[in-house]
């Protein structure tokens, strides 16, 4: 373990994956290891020559190894080791070799400078590790982080991912000097809030007395709790830039099959609105044994 999978694509916008991966993972103290991804669909005389194919897809990847390997030079980052990797499905090979390798952070940067892409998607929903995306738009002067918990769930996974989001941000916190908070968000429909049919003062004062043991033991000062009504998405998105919060974590439940596709969840779509550097942490059966 120990070890930070860093993922560098071609035509990467403007945040850098190599460096932020490694700066984070030297401020953590892991071994982070560079897997660049190459893949290209040919035609013409290589789609029909399968040794021409191999000539060109060996071309194509040392094209990249040399790119990187530049850019690890003027870094001064020579000992970093770099594997290249020929994949069309990038998710698939990064979800497999981390979790078999012994890798306990991935780090990837969006695609898209305005949104999540497909392939960002896929690694939020089957990646078994924690998982770093960085903002191609982040907040400026950011230097806080902020940890989505949910302390109204009752079910053992839920609570065991609220430990995990806990945990890892606040190691996360320690090694980048960054002002923790905590952030819980009372579900509550926009229709019902412009009809007044809830009173949402009196909730969140109820939820501060609920759960006041449990954020007691989670050892942050009163300031920087933050218990809101609304609607999960928005509500830590404004919160987020309120603080300018450097980083986001969360946990994401994982929806499998159809109807993950088709409805998504809570975590999917408050990270559509972030600006942040987002820390995705992965529910899995196998918390449950840790």
């Amino acid at each position: 373990m120990d070890k930070v999978f860093i993922i560098s694509q071609k035509d990467e916008q403007q945040a850098d994956a190599i460096k932020a991966g490694v700066t984070l993972a030297k401020a953590l103290e892991k071994h982070p290891e560079v897997f660049a991804y190459s893949y290209e669909s040919f035609s013409g005389k290589e789609h029909y020559n399968p040794r021409l194919a191999a000539v060109a897809k060996l071309a194509l990847m040392q094209q990249r190894r040399t790119a990187i390997n530049q850019h690890l030079e003027q870094l001064k980052l020579d000992d970093v080791p770099v594997h290249d990797v020929w994949s069309k499905d990038l998710f698939e090979h990064a979800c497999h070799h981390s979790i078999r390798h012994g890798f306990d952070l991935m780090v990837k940067a969006l695609h898209h400078p305005d949104h999540y892409l497909p392939m960002d998607w896929y690694l939020i929903r089957h990646v078994k590790i924690p998982l770093l995306l960085l903002s191609n738009n982040p907040i400026a002067r950011a230097n806080t982080i902020l940890m989505a918990v949910d302390l109204g769930s009752n079910k053992p996974l839920k609570k065991q991912l609220n430990q995990c989001v806990i945990s890892q941000a606040k190691m996360l916190a320690k090694a980048t000097n960054c002002t923790l908070h905590l952030a819980y968000i009372i579900r509550v429909p926009k229709i019902l809030r412009d009809m007044d049919l809830v009173d949402t003062r009196t909730l969140i004062k109820d939820a501060y007395q609920r759960y006041q043991q449990e954020l007691a033991e989670i050892g942050l000062p009163q300031d920087q709790l933050h218990i809101l009504a609304g609607e999960p998405d928005l509500c830590l998105y404004e919160l987020s830039c309120r603080l300018k919060s450097n980083y986001v974590v969360i946990g994401a439940m994982q929806r499998r099959g159809m109807l993950g596709y088709v409805i998504g969840n809570t975590a999917e779509a408050m990270l559509s609105r972030i600006r942040s550097n987002v820390l995705v942490i992965p529910a899995d059966d196998q918390l449950l044994t840790q």
